[in-house]
């Protein structure tokens, strides 16, 4: 089996990050964001966000579409290239980050259910995009590809 290409999982990564903080601020800042500032009213915590907070959370979008397309790589070998395993890769990193993170504020009664599923469908489109993203970047080392070939022949 061929190593991981970290390079391109980072290329790939970062891009699918982009598509994450693209979608994350949008949904969240504009679309979602009056229901966002009275959950946080509820909460006796400030409306809006800090400066702080915005780069944390492009972080975590940053991290989150780097792992994605690690996720991509690591099981490209078992189910081939392409566009469909990316998607099984966003659907997987999709349910893990986002879907099972949103339920644990919803069991306890901090977010409400129609707030976190509008939330989260929005955001099954954005893994799935995120991850065809950055998994049309990634590509496996040719020349380690040849090696590892002829070694095992």
């Amino acid at each position: 089996m061929n190593q991981i290409n970290l390079g391109r999982v980072l290329i790939g990564g970062i891009v699918a990050g982009l598509v994450i903080n693209i979608f994350e601020g949008v949904t969240n800042g504009v679309i979602l964001a009056s229901r966002w500032a009275s959950v946080m009213t509820s909460l006796n915590r400030p409306s809006v966000m800090t400066t702080n907070q915005i780069i944390a959370f492009n972080i975590w979008g940053f991290a989150l579409g780097i792992l994605t397309v690690w996720v991509y790589a690591a099981i490209r070998p078992r189910l081939g290239a392409g566009p469909k395993t990316a998607m099984c890769a966003g659907l997987i990193m999709w349910a893990a980050a986002c879907a099972m993170g949103t339920a644990v504020p919803v069991f306890l009664h901090i977010f409400g259910v129609k707030l976190a599923l509008a939330g989260t469908a929005i955001q099954l489109v954005e893994m799935l995009l995120a991850s065809l993203a950055g998994g049309y970047l990634y590509k496996e080392d040719t020349v380690e590809a040849l090696r590892s070939s002829a070694a095992r022949a």
